[in-house]
């Protein structure tokens, strides 16, 4: 065993709820107020080798994969989804770095230092992020780079960015690469102003003429696709459904406790004596413990190499995402007016829940993709 490995750490959960408590949970209102990026929160993860979780031990990571980073996600959406959106996508773009990045940047992930995300999305493909329209071109003995990122988790915030384009020269619809995010060329045109993870920092990122060496190159030219759809899909699909499902779990506590700590006072009983109120709670239950009992199968279909392991990838993302909207629909509902309050904090996961649904790959163009694997035709082309 190397110095680095024996130095990693091994997974514990109860140190990500440690976390949440002191570090994410008394922030998030202002996180959501200010629209600020979790930094603090950044670091607390950092100095606990979270954001290593899934960097091997090789480099001193956590060595930990799908299961862990999805729960974690869920944990800490529970309090924060700004920074659990950051760490989804931090993760996502990890993995890709540990699959094929620079020995450097993978122990400085697995440190603690550097944080990374995913720069797929741009203007001209929109949500279809597989397919960029952004450039590479070969030039002063690198690859000049050329793209409008329409949205970037972390833009501006993130230490590099896992960055599509089309082919250097290769077949291929794409090639990924590892661009530093300080980069010559590279702008944030505005910050983010969104209705919900106001924390996130997602802005479109533009690439001017940026010039990367060509080792940079995450992957073979032209192999973007094999990187995306086997690498990051899987991560970033029960990622975000681990993100709807903490949502939807702390949507269903506020509601329940304000229901039951509210009273009719000239009735002389609690809002959670009407039965129409428990159906609607009822109703938050289920969805939630289904959202996360299929989260469950499906991590436990990928682990075990199940035949209908990536239906099960595809499914669990529009799954959880479409019920996420309506058990914060609901919890705004049962809670009435006073969900309306900021300090409540229902609004804010109602607001936040609707991400899941529009974010590459969205909801509908799943269950396009699911319809397709059901009658056996090919999810592309």
């Amino acid at each position: 065993m190397s110095e680095v490995e024996s130095r990693a750490k091994a997974f514990d959960p109860r140190v990500v709820d440690e976390i949440v408590a002191e570090a994410v949970a008394p922030a998030a209102a202002e996180v959501d107020r200010a629209g600020a990026f979790p930094r603090a929160a950044l670091k607390a993860f950092g100095r606990a080798g979270l954001l290593g979780l899934v960097s091997s031990r090789e480099v001193g990571g956590l060595g930990e994969s799908h299961r862990a980073a999805a729960q974690t996600v869920e944990r800490v959406a529970a309090a924060c989804a700004s920074t659990a959106m950051v760490l989804c996508m931090h993760y996502s773009a990890t993995a890709v770095v540990e699959a094929h990045g620079p020995r450097e940047v993978r122990e400085a992930i697995a440190r603690g230092e550097h944080v990374t995300t995913l720069a797929f999305s741009e203007q001209g493909s929109r949500s279809h992020f597989w397919a960029p329209v952004g450039t590479a071109a070969p030039a002063d003995g690198g690859v000049r780079l050329d793209a409008h990122k329409s949205w970037v988790t972390s833009a501006g915030e993130a230490d590099s960015y896992v960055w599509s384009s089309r082919p250097v020269g290769a077949e291929g619809n794409s090639t990924v690469w590892l661009v530093p995010a300080d980069a010559e060329g590279l702008s944030v045109p505005a910050p983010f102003d969104g209705l919900g993870l106001r924390g996130n920092s997602s802005s479109p990122v533009t690439a001017a003429g940026v010039l990367v060496p060509r080792e940079n190159m995450l992957g073979p030219d032209g192999g973007g696709f094999d990187v995306m759809m086997g690498v990051v899909l899987p991560y970033f699909q029960l990622m975000s459904a681990g993100f709807s499902v903490g949502t939807m779990e702390a949507a269903t506590r506020k509601a329940a406790a304000h229901v039951a700590g509210t009273k009719l006072e000239h009735l002389g009983s609690a809002l959670s004596d009407l039965p129409t109120v428990r159906a609607y709670l009822s109703r938050m239950r289920i969805k939630t413990d289904m959202c996360r009992a299929l989260l469950e199968d499906s991590l436990t279909a990928l682990e075990t190499g199940r035949e209908d392991a990536m239906l099960r990838v595809l499914e669990v993302k529009a799954a959880a995402g479409e019920a996420s909207t309506e058990v914060t629909d609901l919890a705004m509902r049962v809670c009435g007016g006073a969900a309306f309050r900021r300090e409540v904090g229902v609004e804010r996961h109602f607001r936040d829940a609707r991400a899941a649904t529009v974010m590459a790959p969205t909801t509908d163009a799943l269950y396009d993709f699911i319809g397709k694997a059901v009658c056996g035709l090919p999810l592309f082309g």
